[in-house]
């Protein structure tokens, strides 16, 4: 879809900029208003990086270093080179860094508590002015996840100048992950095929069910692994002789893993079966960066009620497209933080080697770009659940994960609404204004779609679990920039260019 060159210039009154400056402001509302309808089924000193998750299912330790084989090639590289290709280049090498901060540790000032706003129950509303002259009102969609939406959050004509930033910029086709790099990710991992088979035997009785097997093998080589395929793949390589489904300990024993990995490579997966079928680009939202996407950040910056170098250093803003068939497969935004592993965005600056890198995102703010056609709604799969556990989403022939065939299944789903915006936490609190543990219940996919164009944008807010550790980051970045003056801007930030863009309106 081409947007318009065209006659009107999208433009934010200058008292707007002054207003979005200044700190929110959070009465009670007065009364309900109306919303976006949502469908629903159903009811100091820092301590060492603590493990974010239970030890169970998908978080586990264990298993978690294993998907990280699967997906940190993925997770937060683009973030990486947005953010620090422009350091990485400059006078000071990375490696000279790290040895001025072994040498001398800096003086880190502590951090603040973690603003949260709080959800009060499902359906509460309360006003909030996020531009000058005019009331956002924002209502609690779910308490697990805590998760809101405002109506309106942008204009008509903010959505349309985003998507044709977009198209000017040019997408690229969403990866999960590329194979040659699995294949030297795999190469690195120490593990037996009995501690392989423990892994995979959530709940230890000696066999290996359908449902194991997928909850834990399905990002491989970025297809989607359904029980079909899984049985497909048992007969091409005769791990399963009676057919049953069930992988015994000796017949998992007897499997080849190479075997698996072939067949894998063998497999050219159509747009359909992959774990995320959509498009996507990146734009700048830094000084320097158009007015409306400066707009944006601020308005995030006010919504969130974060401290501005969080908001500023987190990543630049992602736009989505789905066409006819489009859809991503639920997931969370963030991973746990093990010894193992460490935050992309203050990688650099941690003088910390470890084997994985995650993305840290605290909070997901969602923007629908377009009105959507057929379909593309966002699932939370358990959002109010009870309780949760990881096996249960896969019972029989419903996988809750899989977005192209069960998504009516899920407990809440989100329509998209052009100017609509969504946001919730992906982390519980650790009780001391910080970040705790990954919450489970913050599961979510977009939904195939099946009629027309989905256009959607993410602002991630990062934040490193380690108070010190993002401390640290910010003091660095805050350095950079004073010593860099106007050279100090990434120059991968290419829409800046386009800071007199007109759009139709």
């Amino acid at each position: 879809m081409a947007a318009a060159v065209a006659a009107a210039t999208v433009q934010r009154p200058e008292a707007e900029t002054a207003e979005e400056a200044s700190n929110p402001q959070w009465p009670l509302p007065p009364e309900h208003r109306p919303s976006v309808p949502a469908t629903r089924a159903g009811d100091g000193e820092e301590a060492p990086v603590r493990p974010l998750c239970k030890p169970r299912g998908i978080c586990s330790r264990a298993y978690f270093l294993v998907l990280m084989v699967f997906v940190h090639l993925y997770l937060g590289n683009v973030l990486a080179l947005l953010l620090f290709v422009h350091y990485s280049n400059g006078d000071e090498s990375t490696d000279s860094r790290a040895q001025r901060h072994e040498q001398s540790p800096p003086s880190v000032p502590a951090l603040g508590p973690l603003a949260r706003l709080e959800g009060i129950k499902v359906g509460y509303e309360r006003k909030v002015q996020l531009v000058a002259g005019r009331d956002h009102f924002i209502r609690t969609l779910s308490l697990k996840p805590l998760l809101f939406e405002i109506p309106g959050f942008l204009s008509d004509e903010e959505c349309r100048l985003i998507i044709h930033l977009a198209q000017m910029k040019g997408l690229q086709r969403s990866q999960i992950l590329p194979t040659e790099e699995y294949e030297e990710a795999m190469s690195t991992m120490q593990l037996s095929q009995m501690d392989l088979f423990q892994l995979l035997d959530q709940n230890h009785d000696g066999r290996l069910q359908l449902r194991e097997v997928l909850a834990q093998t399905r990002l491989g080589y970025g297809r989607w692994m359904t029980p079909e395929n899984i049985q497909e793949m048992y007969s091409a390589i005769k791990a399963d002789p009676d057919g049953d489904g069930v992988l015994s300990l000796q017949e998992f024993s007897s499997m080849d893993l190479r075997d698996f990995h072939k067949y894998m490579r063998s497999q050219k997966a159509e747009s359909s079966e992959l774990v995320r079928n959509s498009h996507h680009t990146w734009l700048h939202q830094g000084e320097g960066a158009h007015p409306v996407m400066r707009a944006v950040r601020q308005r995030v910056l006010r919504l969130t009620r974060l401290s501005p170098e969080i908001v500023e250093l987190s990543e630049p803003l992602q736009v989505v497209r789905y066409g006819e068939g489009g859809h991503y497969h639920a997931h969370v935004d963030s991973g746990p933080v093990y010894p193992e592993t460490i935050c992309s965005h203050t990688k650099l600056v941690a003088n910390e080697s470890v084997p994985f890198e995650t993305s840290c995102r605290y909070m997901t703010v969602l923007f629908y770009l377009n009105n959507v056609t057929g379909g593309g709604e966002t699932v939370f799969p358990v959002a109010d659940n009870r309780t949760y556990d990881e096996m249960s989403l896969i019972q029989d022939d419903v996988d809750l994960r899989d977005t192209r065939r069960h998504c009516d299944k899920g407990n809440l789903r989100v329509k998209p609404q052009q100017g609509t915006a969504v946001f919730w936490y992906n982390y519980l609190p650790d009780g001391q204004g910080w970040v705790g543990e990954v919450d489970d219940y913050s599961l979510h996919g977009g939904c195939l779609v099946t009629r027309g164009t989905k256009w959607i944008a993410n602002n991630w807010i990062n934040v490193d679990p380690s108070r010190a550790r993002q401390a640290l980051f910010q003091q660095e970045m805050a350095r950079l920039a004073r010593e860099g003056g106007a050279d100090s801007q990434p120059e991968w930030a290419l829409d800046r260019a386009y800071s007199d863009a007109r759009v139709e309106l």
